[in-house]
């Protein structure tokens, strides 16, 4: 079963798959592996999130890090990991959620918006954090933080996400990356998702590769 740091190491690229069906969530989740992926989010707003969770787990649980996002309760943090779910990530960094998944040995990847919150979610075990919303976050805030912010605790945008947007990020520091809309869409054809999925491989390695 592949590890946080493994997964993040192989590609630090998060996809979201809001609106995702578990019907088609297989196909999809193939399509993502076979590019390259091996971080997968069902937020839980999606229909019947936790049986798509369980689905992808099973298929892909050796080779992805499988989890649910917009969890913002204690009680969604257990139900994830009922279904097998190895990944936390919060559109907010309640610290008592945070705790939730650190004590379930859960990966978390609390939502935060300013240099407090940022700080608090560290505090509270986040592995990483996810910047957002992106789009209000462009890459001079995401220099400023690395800065203060320690270098084990990576800084993902989320949020307005494009192959075009990502050099400038990972050039001021950005260690990833959640990927939504740009990436999928509900009901979306997995070849259409295998697609994006290579765009955005691509770009991540052309701009690491230019960071050094």
């Amino acid at each position: 079963m592949i590890a946080y740091d493994e997964a993040f190491e192989a590609l630090p690229l998060v996809a979201i798959l809001r609106g995702i069906a578990p019907d088609e969530a297989v196909e999809v989740g193939q399509a993502l592996i076979d590019s390259g992926f091996r971080i997968l989010e069902v937020p839980l707003n999606s229909p019947q999130p936790l049986r798509s969770i369980e689905r992808l787990a099973d298929r892909f649980g050796d080779d992805a890090l499988v989890g649910a996002g917009t969890v913002m309760t204690e009680a969604e943090v257990e139900q994830v990991a009922a279904a097998g779910g190895r990944l936390i990530v919060m559109p907010h960094s309640d610290p008592a959620v945070i705790a939730a998944a650190k004590r379930a040995n859960l990966t978390c990847l609390p939502g935060v918006a300013t240099p407090t919150e940022g700080f608090a979610a560290v505090s509270a075990g986040a592995d990483a954090l996810k910047l957002f919303p992106g789009e209000a976050m462009p890459p001079k805030v995401v220099k400023a933080w690395t800065a203060v912010f320690p270098k084990q605790v990576p800084l993902l945008p989320v949020g307005g996400v494009t192959p075009e947007r990502i050099a400038d990020y990972v050039d001021a520091g950005a260690g990833g990356f959640g990927l939504g809309s740009a990436l999928y869409q509900p009901g979306m054809a997995p070849e259409a998702v295998r697609a994006n999925a290579q765009r955005f491989v691509a770009a991540w390695q052309e701009a690491a590769a230019a960071a050094g």
